[in-house]
């Protein structure tokens, strides 16, 4: 299974120590954090944390980003989509959904959907429209299967599973 294809198509695997756990725990705390105080709080150099945060990011085992808060952004609602492809290959309507703004997560799956697609939207009335006007009549969208979350009780976009000191 490739989650992340960029990964496997432009990257190498690295081992990582316990140092680079360290540095990535720290940035995930803040993603702001310098290199100084970084270098500080585990005993390094900032030239060494310099140089294995730039490892990590070029292997891309790492990524220091910013997550908007979509209620902050005045997204008042989140969906989780299930659509059901005809006529036309899923990764095709798949690319086509990944290009609408406030669709964020696009997976090709196998089960009752071809496609799960996490949006947001500002309220009904922009739900509606994305919903009926945009994703509905798109080509090869046979059927959707809204899910509206009515109380998110987690949404941790930093989790990536660590067992044993080891990325897998």
């Amino acid at each position: 299974m490739a989650l992340n294809p960029q990964r496997q198509a432009g990257a190498a695997q690295i081992e990582l120590d316990d140092t680079d756990h360290r540095i990535i725990a720290l940035l995930r705390a803040d993603g702001r954090l310098p290199y100084r105080s970084i270098a500080r709080e585990l005993g390094l150099t900032e030239a060494t944390v310099r140089a294995r945060v730039r490892r990590l990011e070029e292997s891309r085992t790492m990524r220091v980003v910013a997550v908007t808060d979509i209620e902050a952004a005045g997204y008042g609602m989140l969906l989780a989509i299930g659509v059901q492809v005809e006529n036309r290959s899923p990764e095709e309507v798949a690319r086509e959904l990944a290009a609408i703004p406030e669709v964020f997560s696009v997976n090709v799956v196998v089960g009752a959907q071809d496609l799960e697609i996490l949006m947001v939207a500002e309220d009904q009335g922009a739900l509606h429209r994305l919903l009926q006007d945009r994703i509905a009549n798109m080509a090869g969208v046979r059927r959707l299967t809204p899910s509206l979350a009515v109380n998110v009780l987690k949404n941790q976009p930093d989790w990536v599973p660590f067992h044993d000191g080891e990325l897998r």
